[in-house]
């Protein structure tokens, strides 16, 4: 392991490169002041390590509002190879340091208690209200299998007391191929006023064998976001969940020996 981070180390010209790129490839894109903060880094040395990579062509950079957000330049040559690297890199990580990868979008401040129930509650009562589902799934590496393609269908949410949920969900996938699968979830919502979060199961081997997926607390006012990563099978799954007026939408991030995914699930 230290041999592979060392020679990332050397590749990119430094720790603070190193760490800019595992980040973009976990997250899609990044600003300046949110690497020195999350990172713990100094500003200057990260800005100035940015623009190395924008000069070289690994990078680029385009502004919403007036914050500069940094992607990875879709024509680089070498991108494919690079994440490669990055994703053996990222798996390679310690548990607690991949942790520090896992940008949620947050207001900044702690949520009084009140505030937090309130969020939940909202969360809540516009997940009892789901009827239809659509999503995306995306590979991000073009070298890899996996998931591509979307999927529509119906919900038929029942309630079992005031803190469950159970989602039934049915519709057709069609993947690259243009084959069209039929498919059939059940999920269990939970609300743990308690401890402040909503836990997500899969009930796939059953009512009482559910698997674990993520809990989610408030990070924001419209946003739940993951309280720890969860590891399946060496797989690492974090994401987060917001709503506009319209629905709400569920963001995974997949990562793993086989995985570089994205899935986006739209829930109205």
């Amino acid at each position: 392991m230290g041999f592979d981070f060392f020679m990332l180390e050397v590749l990119c010209g430094g720790k603070n490169i190193k760490m800019i790129l595992i980040f973009l490839f976990v997250n899609g894109k990044c600003y300046g002041t949110q690497l020195h903060r999350l990172l713990k880094t100094p500003l200057t040395p990260i800005q100035k390590a940015l623009n190395r990579l924008e000069k070289g062509g690994v990078i680029t950079s385009y502004y919403e509002g007036k914050t500069r957000l940094y992607q990875f330049n879709p024509s680089y040559p070498l991108l494919n190879e690079l994440e490669q690297l990055l994703k053996k890199n990222y798996t390679l990580l310690p548990i607690q340091e991949k942790k520090q990868y896992n940008f949620v979008k947050s207001s900044g401040r702690d949520h009084k208690l009140s505030e937090r129930e309130h969020i939940l509650n909202l969360f809540w009562e516009r997940l009892a209200a789901v009827k239809e589902i659509s999503f995306k799934a995306k590979t991000k590496s073009t070298e890899e299998g996996g998931w591509k393609g979307a999927g529509k269908g119906e919900v038929i949410v029942t309630r079992e007391g005031d803190s469950v949920l159970i989602f039934n969900e049915k519709g057709s996938w069609k993947g690259e191929s243009g084959q069209e699968i039929s498919f059939s979830n059940i999920f269990r919502w939970t609300l743990d006023r308690a401890a402040g979060m909503i836990s997500l199961e899969h009930l796939r081997r059953g009512w009482n064998h559910p698997v674990f997926l993520v809990n989610l607390a408030p990070s924001d006012n419209c946003i739940l976001t993951s309280v720890d990563s969860h590891l399946c099978e060496g797989d690492l799954y974090f994401g987060q969940i917001s709503y506009d007026q319209y629905g709400l939408q569920l963001n995974w991030r997949i990562i793993g020996p086989k995985k570089n995914e994205v899935l986006d699930y739209y829930y109205s």
